[in-house]
């Protein structure tokens, strides 16, 4: 398993954004590569995302961004987006991140995010937003 301490701070991180998401991702995994979740857990979230400079809120806002751009992770934008919502951040925050993705990154990885983000709303029962 990944260094303890930051296992324990990835563990504490992730789970603002999910309660759940740390069962998940070990479920995932555990027939084919159970480390892979400790890696993700400890790195990204204890190392990265626990780091001071940029509060949790930008730092989703920041993740959904690139994960727009990416174009091709509906299914970790759609969790990063949930838990962005759970971390307070507003959905036209959300819209507008994935609007602007439309000039860095092209319409159509901003129409798969949005249509992302719509899911995500509609299933957060966040909609209609205008």
């Amino acid at each position: 398993m990944a260094d303890e301490k930051r296992y324990q701070q990835g563990l504490a991180k992730l789970s603002e954004l999910d309660p759940n998401a740390a069962e998940h991702l070990k479920a995932s995994f555990q027939s084919v590569c159970p480390e892979l979740a400790d890696f993700i857990i400890a790195f990204p979230f204890g190392e990265v995302l626990s780091r001071e400079g940029l509060d949790f809120q930008t730092r989703e806002l920041a993740t959904i961004s690139a994960l727009t751009a990416m174009g091709n992770c509906q299914p970790q934008l759609a969790s990063h987006i949930q838990g962005a919502l759970r971390i307070g951040c507003k959905p036209q925050q959300i819209v507008e991140v994935i609007l602007q993705m439309a000039v860095y990154a092209g319409f159509p990885a901003a129409i798969n995010g949005m249509t992302t983000a719509k899911q995500v709303f509609e299933a957060e029962g966040v909609l209609p937003l205008c």
